[in-house]
């Protein structure tokens, strides 16, 4: 077959055609015109305009978390660059797996301070997987199916390819490589065979085991080995906020949510266990609290893909380097006939704790509480939804109450706990997953921080539900400021607001204004009908706090419990 003769805008159209990806997000500019005019002539993929390019950075990040496939965004130089940072940056925090191609100045003009010219790769290098600046056309074939295999492969993350001006309008081969073989770069899938059987004897030998399930455990694909593995061992189980799906809720060995505001049960079993078994978590602080009180009495399995993260942060007794899913075929493997009755006291142990301090609230007919909200979500659309949030009270109100049933089925920003990320990540989700209702639960404070995305589910007529969870403050950090501030609300009063139902009208959408149950019920029902962009502006009660509680820097046990 005769090698291709393209220029470098071709190149990135024919390697994304070569990729399978079926639509991209970007937003146009002098540095890129080249790429978009080629993009105006392909058929292969679609194209999402967004309103700013944060917002399509999200979006990508949004539709690879839903779909498990990396996302693509296209962005211009300068300017267009910086406002991507946040985006690529809430992305590697929690290893997502994006292609980001940035233009750039001509080459010659590199470094002369030239209109719109930035240093993207050197702005970048902190919060991107790996980074390339083009600097011949030559080159260009091979960096981009690098971009793609580093992306996805190992602990997924974002890639950077920074495109000058002048290479993507000259001409050279296109020879795209079928297969990626990088020097430096090769990660371990396959665990050591002697330290799993050692961990088996170490499983098998506790009294007090706990599995801790991180966000891995929905990247790799894990889900289901993971389940049983636990079916056939009944140890019990916490997942992180990034794993929440990951068993069904309800689940007999399920504790809930562990962490800063994770249950009870879930905390004090992190606490009190004998032996940690992580899958695919990263010992976040929002998790471990106290480090020196963390899991106290515990050895500790950590089993990672990437050797970076293990005892980062904890010391761990077993460490095990590779693919999680690979790592727990083994471990389900080689345990043989697990004998429970060695953790039967334990379980009874966690269920009283359950039974004394469980996830609940105190319920009103005369103001809506966030919770009831979430939870009546949940009673309509349950295994239907895919569930969005941005950051804050919302987010862990939403991580608390809804029913989860699937790993995907919650989409949140997690390591840098980005505000504005809900609505962008939301049009992703849905382009990614059309058959599934998409709900971003979102706050007053979240939500306007890239309100210009509504312009864009109207023009490409992506049908989602955005859920305010209005109280009319800067609901986490006020919280914050109730318990250890002396309640000075400083700057976090947003009494001052938009008319959200008139503001999402003058966009073209649909917006309800709800201040009762049945107001809620009446108009969610509505919006699913609608199939358009909708906004709910639920006012909710305004002092309500997230509840549990572990104060920043202190042990798991050390919670505040109303």
């Amino acid at each position: 077959m005769p090698t291709k003769r393209l220029n470098g805008s071709q190149m990135v159209i024919e390697a994304l055609r070569l990729e399978g990806v079926r639509v991209i997000f970007g937003y146009p500019g002098g540095a890129v015109l080249n790429v978009y005019d080629e993009i105006y002539k392909q058929d292969y993929f679609k194209h999402i305009l967004t309103r700013h390019e944060q917002g399509a950075v999200h979006a990508a990040d949004g539709y690879a978390r839903a779909s498990g496939e990396v996302g693509v965004a296209i962005i211009t130089s300068g300017p267009g660059f910086t406002n991507a940072v946040t985006g690529i940056a809430t992305a590697y925090t929690d290893s997502i797996p994006l292609v980001v191609i940035s233009g750039q100045v001509p080459v010659g003009q590199i470094g002369t301070d030239a209109f719109q010219e930035i240093d993207a790769v050197g702005i970048s290098r902190p919060c991107t997987k790996h980074n390339f600046l083009v600097k011949n056309i030559s080159e260009l074939p091979k960096i981009l199916k690098e971009a793609f295999y580093i992306a996805k492969s190992g602990r997924p993350g974002p890639v950077l390819v920074d495109l000058p001006k002048d290479i993507s309008a000259t001409y050279g081969d296109f020879d795209y490589p079928k297969e990626v073989s990088l020097r430096t770069y090769k990660p371990t899938t396959k665990g050591n065979s002697r330290q799993i059987k050692k961990v088996i004897q170490v499983i098998e030998n506790a009294k007090k085991p706990l599995f801790y399930i991180g966000g891995g455990a929905v990247i790799s694909g894990s889900a289901g080995i993971i389940a049983k593995l636990i079916e056939k061992t009944q140890i019990p189980v916490v997942e992180t906020l990034m794993a929440r799906g990951i068993l069904p809720d309800g689940h007999s060995c399920l504790l809930g949510m562990v962490g800063m505001h994770g249950s009870y049960a879930a905390n004090m079993a992190m606490y009190e266990c004998d032996l940690l078994i992580c899958l695919g978590a990263r010992f976040d602080d929002r998790v471990t609290g106290k480090v020196s009180e963390f899991a106290k009495y515990a050895k500790i399995i950590h089993i990672d893909i990437d050797p970076s993260s293990i005892g980062k942060i904890i010391d761990v007794n077993f460490p095990i380097v590779g693919d999680l899913k690979s790592v727990c075929e083994d471990l389900f493997e080689f345990i043989g006939d697990y004998d429970d009755s060695n953790i039967k006291e334990w379980r009874q142990h966690l269920i009283k704790y359950m039974t004394l301090h469980p996830i609940n609230y105190k319920d009103s007919e005369e103001i809506l509480k966030p919770q009831w909200v979430i939870e009546k979500i949940g009673e309509i659309l349950g295994k239907e939804a895919l569930i969005v949030t941005d950051v804050g009270q919302h987010q862990m109100w939403a991580a608390q109450f809804y029913p989860f049933s699937f790993p995907r089925q919650f989409i949140t920003s997690g390591g840098l706990g980005t505000m504005g990320f809900g609505l962008p990540a939301s049009m992703g989700a849905k382009l990614a997953k059309g058959d599934k209702i998409v709900v971003n639960i979102t706050g007053d404070g979240s939500i306007l921080m890239n309100i210009q995305e509504l312009m864009t589910c109207v023009e490409e007529k992506i049908p989602l539900i955005n859920v305010i969870l209005n109280n009319n403050y800067l609901g986490m950090v006020r919280q914050w400021q109730s318990f250890f501030y002396e309640s000075r609300f400083s700057h976090t009063d947003l009494s001052l607001q938009p008319d959200f139902v008139k503001l999402i009208e003058a966009f073209g959408g649909k917006g309800y204004r709800v201040d009762s149950k049945e107001g809620f019920e009446e108009a969610f029902n509505d919006a699913i009908k609608s199939n358009r962009v909708c906004m709910l502006d639920v006012v909710i009660d305004r002092m309500e706090h997230v509840l549990p509680m572990v104060p920043g820097g202190a042990a798991l046990n050390k919670m505040i419990l109303e």
